[in-house]
């Protein structure tokens, strides 16, 4: 069975001129070379210090890049990368398009459809107007939460997330090979020195889970913090040494490790 949902919390960003590719590449933290028809990229824009501002797929269109960005993100990063134009012969402005996800079976048949890059079970990105949907936005949301998937700034926040604690590792979101970006000093440190010490990971709870930003406890000791949730499901950026501990955030909760995770010590049995 296949859902296609429009997500409302989603905009586009168009990028044209001569010069979008090399311009993107020397600012974001994944190889934008790689965006060709029918293969997206998965990318953050960082802090000079390598902490998170905005993260966003980029999407090749013909001669114009597409920026698949939290709405309520979209204007400021408009402005941000405007910001870095300098002489670069390129142009960043909104776009009407809409925003889909797709997911299950088969891939959908109308609109841009392109592959999710971080992992197969995500499904598809797709993008167009009026599209027929099948479902709801908030039954992706529990899609997304399952795989662990991070959700921008209900996930990660702006000025103080790195993106190592957010699976950009695993889930392809940063390049290692294609040279410098900004804040890519610090994230690489982050990788080669073994500097994550938190992770964000899907929990689950016999009762609804609390608001984002609500601490979550070992013995009573302060070793993360909520973020998104649906229902008894959610994610929590959570201490590596407490993965495996008895955690409460109000309610008793369970870690639920995705497969994809990559942790130096096994902490817990992966979820599936």
């Amino acid at each position: 069975m296949s859902h296609l949902a429009r997500l409302p919390n989603r905009a586009v960003l168009s990028v044209t001129g001569d010069d979008r590719v090399t311009y993107l590449q020397g600012l974001v933290s994944n190889d934008v070379s790689l965006a060709t028809a029918g293969h997206a990229v998965w990318a953050a824009l960082l802090t000079p210090q390598g902490k998170y501002l905005a993260d966003f797929f980029i999407i090749a269109d013909g001669d114009r890049l597409l920026l698949d960005v939290e709405a309520g993100q979209r204007d400021d990063l408009a402005q941000r990368l405007t910001r870095f134009r300098l002489r670069a012969k390129v142009t960043v402005e909104p776009d009407t398009l809409e925003v889909y996800a797709g997911w299950g079976s088969t891939a959908p048949e109308s609109g841009l459809v392109v592959a999710d890059p971080r992992l197969p079970k995500a499904g598809w990105r797709v993008y167009g107007n009026d599209l027929a949907t099948t479902t709801e936005a908030e039954d992706y949301d529990y899609h997304r939460l399952r795989l662990g998937l991070p959700d921008g700034t209900r996930d990660m926040e702006v000025d103080k997330s790195v993106l190592l604690e957010a699976g950009f590792d695993e889930l392809g979101g940063v390049s290692w090979t294609k040279g410098c970006y900004m804040g890519q000093e610090l994230t690489a440190r982050t990788k080669y020195r073994g500097l994550v010490k938190r992770r964000l990971v899907p929990v689950t709870a016999d009762s609804p889970l609390p608001a984002p930003g609500t601490p979550v406890l070992r013995d009573g000791v302060d070793v993360g913090t909520m973020r998104s949730s649906k229902g008894m499901l959610g994610l929590a950026l959570i201490r590596v040494d407490a993965l495996e501990a008895k955690l409460d955030c109000g309610v008793p909760i369970t870690t639920q490790l995705p497969a994809w995770l990559q942790i130096a010590t096994p902490v817990a049995k992966p979820l599936g």
